[in-house]
């Protein structure tokens, strides 16, 4: 991973009660100023496969030791896969609803 800036990190969202019903689309984070979106249209920890996806920027390699920074999970949290980030796998030309960036411009400001 030494050669890698970047990892892509797959872990359990084990933190979060379960939520029984996912078929009717709900307003993205709770918030009625957005759009109401169905469970996979969101990035949430409230969904039925309770998998959570994250790319972070790798800040050192020690041995079997990992540090990132920009890992969007509470500590503790069961990582099940681990995947260097290759530009070759990247989307290009993504497209996403105008509200998605003002959102996410917000997202990760302490």
């Amino acid at each position: 991973m030494k050669a890698f800036s970047h990892v892509e990190v797959l872990f359990i969202f084990d933190q979060f009660p379960e939520h029984g019903d996912y078929r009717e689309p709900r307003p993205y984070r709770g918030r009625s100023n957005l759009p109401p979106v169905g469970v996979f249209a969101g990035r949430g920890p409230r969904r039925p496969n309770r998998i959570g996806v994250t790319c972070c920027a790798i800040e050192s390699v020690h041995g079997r030791e990992l540090t990132v920074v920009g890992l969007d999970a509470v500590s503790g949290t069961p990582v099940i896969d681990l995947k260097p980030t290759m530009a070759e796998f990247l989307p290009v030309d993504i497209k996403q609803p105008e509200w998605v960036s003002r959102v996410m411009s917000e997202y990760f400001q302490p």
